[in-house]
């Protein structure tokens, strides 16, 4: 009850004026240089999903650009040293803390609406393509992210950098979400810890 309603001050916290929150994101990243070059460039890589969208994959581009340039990378379509392929996916689920007997839980029968088996559940963001919203009970909102980033090194095509981080709660601000989650990817980066790790970035939120 205490989780459930602290997800509901949170929900509503983000419909305010302004309020300040936390981003936890679980990142697992492998790499396989010890230092970049000062001044190191790329250049964005598409999937052919992703060329298909434009509109969407310049916004994720935007996102995971801003995080590659904290770590001290430069975009240069002309001449770059590194391919970057990003992507994200939103999902739209039952809540967690949603009442399981409602939903078709309980000791006679499954819990038919997890991830998976959700009639909710769909793809969102993904690559650089908005798939359409899947919406689960306006009660119980849910929704989880992946975003991911590959980078490659020029010009033999080698695998040098893959990241992954992966967040989920009922808030609906993907747009605040997203990039916060890019630059937890690259958390460490180019020397990351091993293994999974949390990683948690404040960031504040306002309403005009």
């Amino acid at each position: 009850m205490k989780l459930a309603l602290t997800a509901l001050v949170l929900t509503v916290g983000l419909t305010g004026c302004a309020t300040r929150w936390v981003v936890d994101s679980e990142v697992k990243s492998f790499s396989n240089i010890s230092a970049v070059p000062a001044g190191a460039t790329y250049r964005f890589e598409r999937l052919p999903s992703q060329q298909a969208s434009e509109a969407s994959q310049q916004q994720l581009e935007a996102m995971a650009g801003a995080a590659l340039e904290r770590v001290g990378l430069r975009r240069d379509d002309a001449t770059p040293r590194y391919t970057a392929q990003i992507g994200a996916r939103v999902t739209a689920e039952l809540s967690p803390w949603a009442d399981p007997w409602f939903y078709g839980g309980g000791p006679w029968g499954p819990y038919r609406y997890g991830r998976y088996g959700s009639p909710w559940y769909g793809r969102g963001w993904y690559g650089g393509g908005w798939y359409g919203p899947a919406f689960p009970p306006a009660s119980n909102p849910w929704y989880a992210r992946e975003v991911s980033i590959v980078l490659r090194e020029l010009p033999s095509n080698r695998v040098v950098y893959e990241t992954h981080a992966r967040n989920d709660g009922p808030y609906t601000a993907s747009a605040t979400v997203l990039p916060v989650m890019f630059q937890a990817a690259l958390q460490g980066f180019p020397n990351p810890p091993k293994g999974e790790r949390r990683v948690d970035i404040e960031v504040s939120t306002a309403k005009n």
